[in-house]
């Protein structure tokens, strides 16, 4: 990629006078210009990217920080793959000898994330697995050893417990309404792969997705993934999700109530059921490309602990140009998604270099990718610049609410770590409260960059504005309700998440300062976050401990 000057790009954007407050005003110019028709909604591999990259790089350049990349760079390739599936010659079941064909968008939705010309499945037997989950931790195993090569896996979405009455020996064994990672639909792909299944197919349900099949179906059989080596490459030839209703006559014509198995995944005796007399056929082209894309990495080196990072992450692309609008609008601009982490981001770094430095680093990760799977993140987890053992904390940044000020902040993935008691703590020395999301059962908490990092058992602080209610000074919890409700409902990944004149940011100055104050007290400290008890990457990070003082 050909980085348009960083000079250059600084000079076409005046900027507000340095001061050391964190700043409204900065806020809303650097969420203006990245929203801006200049930059093209940000999409990877675009103008818009080497655009956006270069601007970011000059925005630190010129605040003082060092490049965070390997040998001196300011940017990490992120190369990504782009799929898209064409036309299906066959796609569908064979049911006793005859193939009842399915329709892309109605029946079933499908991707991949192979770099293959064709996507090819000949009579592939089916198997349910339950939700797919394998956690010894909580002593459940939906595989029971069962051999998945060269068969397709069908699965329900979200865990165990979701649906389970009280009463019922899985009832809260999963956290109940609060979504786990292994009620993902990210997770079961990726289990569905390590059992060696050549297909993964989820059974839709909105209650449980989260989402109506609108959602499921809107990329339209396009996909990203990161360039992965040939032998690391997924199982399968195509994932997607199935119709509640063609789920309904897929076990129906196999004999099977998918009501009666929904009530025998929940138990942990569940064994993998065949869909007698069933099999799974497909024959469709695929076009794929390697797309060049970046993450921006930039770092504030600590005085006496250099080697342990507190690590801020926030995402810089959009969706670029889409179908217009009624208002005829084309460029989805990213304003707040994440337009406003972006800028929430700079104006912490600007804080740190008026500060003494710190005794531990302070990395800024900027990442490309986020809205087509959170891949750059995972790209730079896969390949750390920094040792994630002795990565202190990532604290992400994605979306804020920006209706003014508010009684609270919105603790997303609450039970997971030590850093919601930080939350807590300065939340207070602002005079707020902390109050957990309203919809844990859509698993935010693996919705964003910093999921990258949990995985790998780092610990993590998401900033998400969408997450619930908050209660605003001016308005209550009900203004907040609507604020939600408005950006979700119509601008959410469309061309108006766009900065306007009515955007009231003082909120997002109380968010943002807290996000520093965590990371200020972090980087200048012995702590080390922890995992709770019961949480899924509490073991992860457990393997390291010896690593950290």
């Amino acid at each position: 990629m050909k980085l348009l000057p960083a000079a250059l790009l600084l000079c076409a954007f005046a900027l507000p006078a340095v001061a050391q407050e964190l700043s409204a005003e900065r806020i809303a110019t650097t969420v203006q210009t990245l929203s801006s028709d200049f930059f093209e909604g940000r999409a990877p591999g675009t103008r818009g990217e080497e655009r956006s990259v270069g601007y970011l790089i000059g925005r630190f350049e010129a605040l003082g920080l060092q490049p965070g990349g390997k040998d001196g760079s300011w940017v990490q390739a992120a190369p990504l793959l782009h799929t898209r599936l064409g036309e299906a010659k066959t796609l569908g079941v064979d049911v006793g000898g005859s193939l009842q064909p399915w329709q892309r968008g109605k029946e079933v939705y499908l991707s991949t994330i192979r770099p293959d010309d064709r996507a090819l499945i000949e009579r592939a037997p089916l198997v349910f697995v339950g939700y797919g989950v394998h956690a010894p931790e909580r002593q459940w195993d939906d595989f029971k050893g069962v051999d998945l090569k060269g068969k397709v896996a069908v699965f329900l979405v979200n865990d165990p417990d979701f649906e389970a009455a009280k009463g019922e020996p899985v009832y809260g064994r999963f956290g109940g309404k609060t979504m786990t990672y292994y009620g993902r639909w990210t997770y079961k792909y990726e289990e569905a792969a390590r059992h060696g299944a050549i297909a993964a197919l989820i059974v839709h349900d909105t209650p449980g997705a989260g989402y109506g099949w609108n959602v499921v179906t809107s990329p339209q059989g396009e996909n990203f993934d990161i360039v992965r080596a040939p032998d690391k490459l997924s199982s399968l030839a195509l994932q997607g999700w199935i119709s509640g209703e063609a789920a309904a006559k897929l076990f129906a014509d196999a004999g099977l109530d998918l009501a009666a198995q929904r009530k025998a995944a929940r138990r942990a005796d569940f064994r993998p059921v065949v869909l007698e007399g069933e099999t799974f056929s497909a024959d469709i082209p695929v076009a794929h490309e390697v797309v060049e894309s970046h993450n921006v990495l930039a770092k504030i080196p600590g005085t006496t602990h250099a080697d342990e990072v507190v690590f801020y992450g926030a995402h810089w692309d959009a969706y670029g140009k889409g179908p217009a609008d009624a208002q005829g609008n084309t460029i989805r601009r990213g304003a707040n998604d994440d337009g406003i982490g972006v800028a929430g981001l700079i104006e912490i770094a600007r804080q740190f270099k008026a500060q003494p430095a710190p005794k531990r680093s302070i990395v800024f990760g900027v990442w490309t990718a986020e809205e087509r799977g959170l891949l750059g993140s995972e790209a730079y987890a896969l390949d750390p610049v920094y040792p994630l053992e002795k990565t202190v904390a990532n604290l992400t940044i994605d979306v804020l609410q920006t209706a003014g000020k508010a009684r609270d902040v919105i603790l997303v993935g609450a039970g997971q770590d030590t850093l919601e008691d930080d939350l807590a703590r300065f939340a207070k020395a602002q005079g707020r409260t902390v109050t957990p999301e309203s919809l844990p059962e859509r698993g935010l908490f693996y919705r964003a960059d910093h999921f990258s990092f949990a995985r790998r058992g780092v610990p993590v602080l998401l900033m998400m504005g969408i997450a619930g209610a908050s209660d605003l000074v001016d308005g209550g919890r009900a203004a907040g309700q609507k604020w939600v409700d408005d950006y979700t409902g119509h601008c959410y990944h469309q061309p108006c998440d766009a900065y306007g004149p009515d955007w009231k940011l003082d909120g997002a100055v109380q968010d943002i300062g807290v996000m520093y104050a965590i990371g200020r007290d972090l980087a200048n400290s012995a702590r080390w976050p922890e995992w709770k008890a019961g949480s899924e990457f509490k073991a992860l990070r457990d393997k390291s401990a010896a690593a950290r003082r």
